[in-house]
């Protein structure tokens, strides 16, 4: 029912609070229940530890020789209508709010379900519907008395992979380096002819190819509003205000995408989707982003918004854990092929760790630091083998 972070005890389940403290607080329990957490943590980490040993690893060079190869006949996307960045100074908010995924923002209050599902249900279907009431009206407040402003900005390059890299040029002669993308590659090992990805499989060697970046934000203005809203003792309103700006931040990065589908880079210039079938992903092309699934390195956004000049064409800023800022923002990379597709990682053993730092040109530890979710080892313990 609780588990400990330092020295602070977690409840998972809230009904169970009262009897967690009780015992914490007890002269003769505390001791007990406190040994009782530990071995349940010893537990859990022999069991993950079994798991991970019997899932097949394949070396970073093996997963590269299985590497994602496009079918007979697929070719890359044709050249975008522009190369370089374009800006948007304030995207209009009803087309935003016309696209919003509403399925996400019932989740961040902790309402599961799908919408519009989610109104019937027998269950939570009476408040989901009080809280939809709400976000209509006070959404309909924010496109009429333009609460936020929505900027962005989205840039196309001639591109080429080199390994797992992708190497962004500064013009069609490819010979300068504008940038480079450095990519993670799937190590489990794969059956059925399934290959180890890695987003770099997705551009061309040699050729012509070109990669997309974007990075918007409905977050201006988000702040502000919110912190209105705690002065006047409203915390409700000032929650919601913050959840319809990243909903709306989430509609932008969808939008744009089918802007950059349609016309932008218009490899699809005859797509017809309807919101839907953008939500179910329905299309062309994908928009990974660092520190998601298919590259968790967040440090890349550093790369990212260096291309796009995000301060600049989008005020928009990264902290010093990358982060975001305002908080309400997307951004990441487009892909145009007809075969790629999402995918995630996984864990990743200590030959790409080392491949990946050296490439990046960070030291071991550093890489270590910044990919540790997703470490197949345990650093410590190499560290500790070594000493001994």
């Amino acid at each position: 029912p609780a588990y400990r972070k330092g020295s602070t005890t977690y409840v998972i389940d809230a009904s169970r609070a009262v009897g967690v403290v009780s015992g914490l607080l007890s002269p003769t329990d505390k001791a007990k229940n406190e040994a009782a957490t530990r071995e349940e943590y010893v537990r859990i980490r022999e069991q993950y530890a079994r798991g991970q040993e019997v899932k097949a690893r394949a070396s970073i060079e093996q997963a590269r020789d299985n590497r994602w190869r496009p079918d007979e006949g697929q070719t890359s996307a044709p050249a975008p209508s522009f190369l370089g960045v374009r800006a948007y100074e304030a995207w209009d908010l009803q087309d935003l709010a016309d696209h919003i995924d509403w399925t996400p923002f019932f989740a961040s209050w902790e309402l599961i379900g799908r919408y519009p599902l989610i109104l019937e249900d027998e269950i939570v279907g009476e408040a989901a519907q009080d809280l939809f009431r709400d976000a209509q009206a006070m959404l309909k407040r924010i496109v009429e008395e333009r609460w936020f402003t929505a900027k962005g900005v989205v840039g196309f390059w001639p591109a080429n992979a080199r390994g797992d890299d992708v190497v962004v040029w500064t013009d069609e002669t490819r010979t300068t380096e504008a940038a480079r993308f450095h990519g993670l590659r799937q190590q489990i090992k794969k059956s059925n002819g399934k290959p180890n990805l890695c987003l770099s499989d997705f551009v061309a060697e040699d050729g012509a190819d070109y990669l997309g970046a974007f990075a918007v934000t409905a977050g201006h203005g988000e702040l502000e509003k919110a912190a209105e809203f705690k002065a006047a003792g409203d915390d409700y309103s000032a929650i919601m205000a913050t959840a319809l700006a990243d909903r709306l931040a989430e509609a932008f990065a969808e939008r744009l995408h089918k802007e950059v589908r349609t016309q932008l880079w218009g490899y699809v210039p005859d797509e017809q989707t309807s919101v839907q079938d953008l939500i179910e992903e329905k299309y062309q092309g994908i928009r990974p982003a660092p520190g998601y699934p298919a590259q968790p390195d967040h440090t890349e956004k550093a790369t990212l918004f260096r291309l796009l000049d995000a301060e600049t064409n989008a005020k928009m800023e990264l902290t010093e854990s990358f982060a975001m800022s305002p908080p309400a923002s997307v951004s990441g990379l487009y892909f145009g092929h007809p075969g790629s597709h999402y995918f995630g990682v996984g864990k990743i053993d200590r030959d790409q760790v080392e491949d990946y730092a050296a490439r990046k040109g960070w030291d071991v530890q550093t890489a270590e630091r910044w990919l540790a979710p997703i470490l197949n080892y345990d650093p410590a313990a190499i560290g500790r083998d070594a000493a001994a």
